[in-house]
């Protein structure tokens, strides 16, 4: 068993997400019994936005690439190989400005790749990454999932949208909501988030 374990909030110790994901971690370990983890920290190692010399690679004989091409396509490679040979993710998405973080979009668009994690047919897109379990530790200011702040929602959604993209359907979320909304707020927050965790791992 697998772990791939992604971090993409910038407030290092004081994250709420840091701090549940490598709880929810912490259990998945225990659940599974000798298992392996990869680990990135989005935020701190941040992966180069794509770019228009990073994309004309694909356009271009490999004779003729740049450093910076040859450096990002063995990149792309290996986030592609570790997203494909693991069997759970783990990910850390904050709502930032009702959208996740640039560092996690960063990944998601090298891995999200046409003909190696899903392909276009003549009855429309197919997925090639399924099977895999996901979980989303998100993590929010205020409250989002009510009726009027899912209208707000572009961090949630587009998280189960382009996963399901990429042929993943067992997506679970684990939220943790108004966290900016005061002290007593903040704690409810995170023991709900921790019993969620703890119903997800049994």
């Amino acid at each position: 068993m697998k772990i791939l374990h992604l971090d993409s909030s910038v407030l290092n110790d004081n994250s709420v997400t840091r701090q549940l994901t490598r709880a929810l971690v912490d259990s998945l370990q225990a659940q599974h019994g000798s298992t392996g983890v990869i680990y990135h920290d989005l935020a701190s190692n941040e992966i180069p936005h794509l770019s228009g010399e990073i994309l004309g690679a694909a356009f271009t004989a490999e004779s003729d690439w740049s450093d910076l091409q040859r450096t990002e396509r063995a990149r792309s490679e290996q986030l592609i190989g570790e997203f494909l040979g693991s069997e759970i993710l783990v990910i850390g998405a904050p709502m930032y400005n009702f959208s996740i973080p640039s560092q996690l979009k960063a990944w998601i668009d090298r891995v999200a790749v046409a003909g190696r994690t899903f392909k276009y047919t003549e009855t429309g897109p197919v997925g090639l990454a399924g099977g895999k379990t996901v979980y989303v530790v998100s993590a929010r200011g205020g409250v989002y999932s009510n009726e009027q702040g899912q209208a707000m929602d572009f961090q949630e959604d587009y998280l189960k949208t382009v996963l399901g993209f990429l042929g993943i359907s067992d997506v679970r979320f684990i939220r943790a909501e108004a966290v900016s909304m005061g002290d007593d707020a903040r704690s409810n927050a995170l023991n709900a988030a921790q019993e969620a965790i703890a119903q997800a791992t049994r």
